[in-house]
């Protein structure tokens, strides 16, 4: 008979099973934990890249098809159609805009043969227009939904837009007298944008609101000015609809008191750190900073104000 050592007699080195000991297995967590810490900003950052590039390829888009349209038309397309002004921003008034026309230039002809152009933006034949959703229209920064369905108690569903045409170059209502390049019944030709296409701020990004009209309104949903950039950052909610109790109507837009808050078209901003992207007359676009000086922001909006660009921006 072998001499075998009795298994109750067997070393605990012997017995002990190959394994992570509890101290071991929070050690290998933590690291994964600071791992995760350190990578996730760097993962974070490389999103909101791609997100950027994203955005400003929509504007390339929308920058392109405003200067095809201009080479159609051999001028730009009016910021908002409407029998008289200043446009305020409710539901009342033909309010048909800039981008209506250029669906065709943004490969949408789908959308617009369905825009009926002899009705009011508000009358029950646009209402399934104004809903259509469309990429080239949307910042994928906004955090908010761009997009919701409501019932008829709720109001109109509405499609917003994170882009704008410029209209003025400082905070004014929205005339047919404006110093950008659409405007109130404009016709803007590139001869007449005296400080330069490569100057001048055709579109740019901007946020909007639960009060905003849709991507089809000729109002601050698709107009702005450039008396700031992330100036007027509004606190905002996840319903975007035609404001229960408006009563949509053909009723032309009256009065001028500047006093009034539907008067008010504010200006750009965006979801990106720092500022915000713009497309120029030259059709390339730019990420301007927030911080910006005001006078040289201004200029920028203004089509011919005949002042030399000192600074660069």
């Amino acid at each position: 008979m072998k001499n075998e050592v009795p298994f109750r007699f067997r070393s605990a080195r012997e017995r002990r099973r190959p394994g992570f000991t509890l101290i071991e297995l929070l050690v290998v967590i933590a690291i994964i934990a600071v791992l995760i810490a350190l990578l996730l900003p760097a993962v974070q950052q490389a999103r909101e890249a791609a997100r950027r590039v994203s955005c400003k390829n929509n504007l390339v888009q929308i920058s392109l098809a405003l200067q095809n349209y201009e080479m159609a038309y051999e001028m730009l397309p009016a910021g908002v159609y409407n029998d008289t002004g200043p446009i305020k921003n409710e539901p009342k008034g033909y309010h048909m805009n800039w981008l209506s026309g250029l669906m065709p230039y943004l490969d949408q002809p789908a959308v617009f043969e369905h825009i009926d152009f002899k009705q009011s933006v508000y009358a029950p034949a646009n209402n399934d227009v104004r809903e259509v959703e469309m990429v080239v229209l949307h910042c994928p920064s906004d955090p908010m939904n761009y997009y919701t369905y409501a019932s008829s108690e709720e109001g109109v569903p509405l499609f917003q837009t994170n882009y704008g045409a410029c209209y003025n170059g400082t905070e004014a209502p929205l005339d047919s007298e404006n110093n950008g390049v659409m405007f109130l019944n404009s016709s803007i030709r590139y001869d007449q944008i005296t400080d330069g296409s490569s100057n001048t701020i055709f579109v740019g990004e901007h946020f909007y609101t639960k009060d905003n009209l849709g991507w089809l309104s000729g109002t601050s949903a698709t107009l702005r000015n450039t008396s700031s950039i992330n100036g007027d950052k509004p606190g905002r909610d996840n319903r975007y609809t035609q404001p229960p109790g408006l009563e949509p109507d053909s009723d032309a837009d009256s009065g001028k008191d500047k006093g009034d808050p539907l008067l008010k078209m504010g200006g750009f901003g965006s979801y990106h750190a720092g500022g915000a992207h713009f497309g120029f007359g030259d059709g390339r676009v730019q990420f301007i900073s927030e911080n910006i000086d005001a006078p040289l922001l201004h200029q920028l909006g203004n089509r011919a104000d005949g002042k030399l660009m000192k600074k660069a921006f």
